[in-house]
Formats: structure tokens, sequence, C-alpha cells
């Protein structure tokens, strides 16, 4: 997935003072609570009282009797004399003195001095606070304060509605740890009131929400982040403002190795000059030894893209290598590597399991990225071919498949869908077809692609079950059925879900 911007300038103007847009749940319902108009309010005079106005009649008498049991509880334990049409009690009282919370001031009034400071004296229970402070404005986990079994509980409801009338939908693959689990930590810099800050853009904004450590993310990564931001003022590094172009350090993406521990750091800058480069790389390595490789990416672009196309090696190799399913990956600060390792393992064996693989297959790994589910499927096949649109992510996979020592694998830089097409113009035939398109979904040609190479077996990777929903539909059309979806809890605390699934085609006679 899955799925991956700086503040905003402020004007400095004074606005003269608005009414507060944004309210709490609580202030929603006292507003709502204290403009409610009385009951019968607008009825029209000299109205006959039908079967409706006899029920409202009767509900009154029962109110009315109520409201003399309160007089009464009033004058004697107060000795005040409270009339008929007295305003200050009961229905007819101030919006924000309502006939409950006036019987409750009699009733404290009635009480004994000891009572009443027993009362005062009890302890009342805590405010409950939320795991994260600004959860509610990041946007990111949305489901951070809800109890893990529910979280997938509800993603498990989710995925039935979505897929249920397709397949048969198994049961949720959860996690045993569900916080820190992101190897993948990127936070946007910026400054508010003379401070440098960091952290992630507030939800469908570029205002950035300052973030000290995250539920979600690793903590050393974390950490480092926070090292950095702590640094920049010692070396007079600015951080950049989209609105005016001054600045230099835009973004700080940090990717670490699940099984390899090794620690790859990207400052993101908005020019190739970085003054102090070195003494600022040897002063980051100190604090943090356990660093592996710092590389600088060049984005001079206004766009909301974090990554540029040129980059730096300021220490290192300028990748990673990690370790999945007993094969090993090299990283670079592009490549897309799922964030999630703990879950990754069983995602990519259990995709590989439902392929029923004997040693006789052509596999095709579209969207292939480096390589990673190819490789690790290439012990179990004949032949495997990814494409990938990607000319960095290729240059990636084919090292990786050397590490690996994988003969039986060969890498091709072209769009997945015409790289099928030409396959079937030519006659040639996969298969299966494994596939792991981005959150967007997969296309109507690419589906066709996939039917005109003929193959039997589909192993759909979604990080998107609305449109892989959309994508059965198609598949459906074109002769193949979904045999069941497996879902994948890769992101606790957020909404997001990865599912697997089979798809099937008996082979025309």
């Amino acid at each position: 997935m899955k799925q991956d911007r700086n503040i905003k300038k402020e004007t400095g103007k004074k606005k003269p003072a608005a009414r507060k847009q944004s309210w709490s749940l609580d202030e929603k319902f006292e507003e709502w609570v204290g403009e409610k108009p009385a009951r019968g309010a607008g009825e029209k005079k000299g109205a006959k009282p039908g079967k409706k106005g006899r029920q409202e009649s009767v509900q009154e008498f029962g109110r009315e009797n109520d409201r003399k049991s309160e007089r009464k509880f009033v004058q004697k334990n107060t000795g005040k004399f409270v009339g008929k049409n007295d305003k200050s009690f009961g229905r007819d009282a101030d919006s924000k003195q309502k006939s409950g919370a006036s019987l409750k001031n009699v009733k404290a009034q009635a009480q004994t001095p000891a009572e009443q400071k027993r009362v005062a004296e009890k302890p009342q229970p805590a405010k409950k606070k939320g795991l994260c402070p600004v959860a509610h404005r990041c946007g990111g986990c949305q489901y951070l304060d809800m109890p893990y079994k529910e979280q997938l509980q509800m993603k498990q409801s989710q995925m039935q509605k979505l897929l249920g009338n397709y397949c048969k939908v198994h049961g949720i693959k959860g996690m045993d740890d569900p916080f820190h689990y992101r190897n993948k930590v990127h936070a946007v810099f910026g400054y508010r009131k003379g401070e440098a800050i960091s952290g992630v853009y507030e939800e469908k904004t570029h205002n950035i929400v300052p973030v000290e450590t995250c539920m979600i993310e690793d903590q050393k990564a974390d950490e480092i982040i926070g090292t950095i931001r702590g640094m920049l003022k010692s070396f007079k590094i600015h951080t950049y403002d989209e609105d005016t172009g001054y600045g230099l350090l835009r973004h700080v993406l940090i990717r670490r190795g699940f099984t390899s521990g090794q620690i790859m750091v990207v400052l993101v800058t908005a020019s190739p000059v970085f003054p102090s480069k070195n003494n600022f790389v040897k002063a980051l390595r100190q604090k943090h030894p356990e660093i592996t490789t710092i590389v600088q990416n060049i984005n001079n672009r206004g766009t909301s893209m974090v990554l540029g196309d040129k980059e730096h090696i300021l220490y290192g190799k300028g990748f990673i290598e990690d370790e999945l399913c007993g094969c090993k990956f090299r990283i670079s600060p592009k490549s897309f590597y799922q964030v999630n390792p703990v879950q990754t393992e069983y995602l990519y064996g259990k995709a590989i399991e439902l392929a029923g693989l004997t040693g006789n297959e052509r596999v095709l790994d579209a969207y292939c990225g480096i390589g990673t589910i190819g490789i690790i499927a290439a012990s179990k096949a004949k032949e495997v071919i990814g494409v990938e649109l990607n000319a960095d992510a290729v240059r990636d996979a084919i090292q990786n498949a050397k590490c690996n020592d994988v003969k039986n694998i060969r890498f091709f830089c072209n769009d997945a869908t015409e790289f099928m097409m030409q396959m079937a113009a030519s006659g040639d035939s996969v298969d299966v077809v494994l596939m792991d398109p981005p959150r967007a979904g997969s296309t109507e040609a690419f589906i066709k692609a996939v039917s005109a190479v003929k193959a039997k077996t589909v192993i759909y990777v979604s990080c998107g079950p609305d449109t892989l929903a959309r994508d059965l539909g198609v598949f459906k059309k074109m002769g193949y059925r979904a045999e069941g979806a497996w879902p994948v809890d890769m992101f606790p605390a957020t909404g997001h879900c990865e599912v697997i699934c089979l798809l099937s085609k008996k082979a025309q006679v």
C-alpha cells in the first residue's frame, strides 16, 4: 500500500473575530439543547384537538402534576413559595436552567453541610484521554482508541459488505502487537512561532500538525527525526516555505530494515546546495551511529510530491537491505516496499500458497516493483516474468534477483497492460498473474489483457477493497470467478485493509 506539502504562510493580518466553525460533539449537543423549541411551539391558535391533540393533552396533564410535586418539594425544603406562573422554574425556565437543573439545586440546598461536603469530596471519574493527542487533527489513525478486537471485527464486516456478493470472505489476519509497525516514516518540516516543527499534514490541508511520537511509526525513526529538528538551529538550516519558496529542508524520510536493523535517512531539500552538509552528517551520526546510509534528495518542484528526481549519497551505500520470506532485498529511497514487514510475511506467503504453484507454471508478476513477490515465488515456479514501469525499481529488482541467485526470473521496464497485449499478439501466454496495483486499483484494459494472455489463475493483492470490488465485476465479465478473499490487517488503527483475492478461469474447449 496502503498508500504516501509544507505549512502555508500566515498573512499576519488580524481578521475580525468570526463565529467558531469547528465544534466538539459536546458543544454541538449543548447548542442543540439550548435552541430546541418548547413542545407545542408553532401550533395554530384555535386548532381543534384531534387524536394527536388529545394525546398531547394527557401528556401535558402528567407534566403539570410533576411540576406541582416539584413546587411542593421546593416550598417544604427552602420555605420559598413558587407560584404556578413562576418563570424561573420548571418548563418555562431559561434555556440554561432547565427544570432538572433547578430541582438538583434545590435538593442541594436541602442537604446538611456535612452531606454537601461528602458530595463535593466524592471522586469524579477522570476524563478518558486518547492514545495520541493529535490523532483528531492528523486523520491518519481514525481507530487508534478503538480496542483492536473491535477494529478487526469492523474491518471484517466491511470486507463482507464489499466482497461478499462475489466470493467467500475468510477471517481477517490481525497482529499480536498493532503498534509501531511502520518501518517507513515521513515527516514534513516547517516553522511556527520562530521554531522549526516537524510532523504530518493535517487531513486535506497543507497545515503541519507537529508530531513528537507516533503510535504506529517506528520509534527509532521518530527519535532520529526529533534529533534532526533540534540540529537545524545550530547549523542555521531553514525549513522550506512553499508559499515564498524560501528555505532548504522540506521533508525527512526514514526507512528501517525489520530483520537487518539497517537505517536509511533521506533529507529532502529544495536546493542541491547544502551548507556544512559534511559536518551535519557527522553530527547526526555521532548522535545515531545506528544509521547506515544518508541520502540527499533534491525536490525543487512546487508540487505535493515528496521526493524529487536527483539524489546525492552523503554517507554509506545509498540503500539498505532487508530480508522477507527468506529472500534479501535492496531498498532505495524511492523503492516500493510494504511498510508493515510482519504482516507482509503472511501476505506474500498466503498469496503464493493460493497460486498453487507446482514448479511447472509460467508466472507474470505485474506491478512488480523491486521484485519482492516474484522473487519469492520463483523457487516454486518454472519461470517468472516481472513487469514494472519505474526504471529505478526495475534496476533494484534485477539486483535483488542476483543477490538471491534467482535465475528463472526476468524483469522488463514497461507498462504491464501494453506488455501483456504484446505477448498475446505474438501468441504468448502465462499460467498465473500476480498483481498488486496501487490503491486506485486496476483498469478494464489491464483485465482484458490478463484474459488475452490466457491466465488461468489470478492472485489479486489489493490495498483498496472498494476498487477490488469494482474490478471483480470486470473480471466476472471476462469469465473469471472469485474463489475467495483473505483480508490482512496491514494498517492497524486506520481504516485501510489489505485483501488477497483468488480468481480462476476454466480453459475454453
